[in-house]
């Protein structure tokens, strides 16, 4: 940002805004009529768990900042993949921040698809059965109003879950899901990520 002095002229001079970010703010300028400039990102990533114990008890949350204060929603924990994280690690790393719980990833269930979400960008939310590592609670208290384990059929069957939510579950609970794959010679796992049924053979 110490060049932003500069913009004005870069406006002058035909540049374009394309995006900013804390640091920076990137123009563009097409030097050929028919140069393909690609658009900056378009999705926002985010990812729940479905974290499931041995007595089929469900770990939930009910988030703090929400609508309706006068009873509980109750919801998976989850929340925004950072810049560069891989989706097993994000996942896992939202549940513990908000639960306290450490889990193992097991599988990718679905996804849900959502435009018109913040400033205008698209917004993909990830499903994923995870397998936990630990029981007690220890949540995140500005984030999170109340955590607990719930039997599964009672969040299935409760007024206080979204139709979503509990669709979800039941995916969850339904489906094998893909487990994390890897192809090989294809660059390398710290840059790629792959989720893929199992292939006989």
């Amino acid at each position: 940002l110490a060049l932003a002095a500069l913009i004005p002229a870069a406006v002058e001079n035909g540049f374009t805004f394309h995006h900013s970010a804390e640091g920076y703010v990137m123009m563009t300028i097409r030097l050929e009529d028919d140069a393909f400039i690609p658009p900056y990102a378009t999705h926002y990533i985010g990812a729940g768990g479905v974290v499931l114990n041995e007595k089929r008890d469900l770990l939930v949350v009910s988030e703090r900042f929400r609508r309706d204060k006068s009873r509980p929603y109750w919801k998976l924990p989850g929340g925004a993949l950072h810049p560069g994280e891989h989706l097993a690690d994000g996942v896992l790393r939202e549940v513990y921040e908000e639960t306290g719980v450490r889990a193992k990833f097991d599988a990718l269930v679905c996804f849900r698809h959502w435009h018109g979400y913040r400033y205008g960008k698209s917004d993909i939310y990830f499903i994923c059965r995870l397998r936990p590592l630990s029981q007690e609670i220890d949540m995140d208290t500005f984030e999170i109003d109340a955590c607990q384990w719930m039997p599964v059929e009672e969040y299935l069957a409760s007024e206080f879950v979204g139709d979503f939510n509990k669709q979800i579950v039941r995916a969850a609970l339904e489906s094998p899901g893909l487990p994390q794959s890897w192809v090989e010679g294809y660059s390398n796992p710290v840059t790629h990520e792959f989720f893929m049924p199992s292939i006989a053979g």
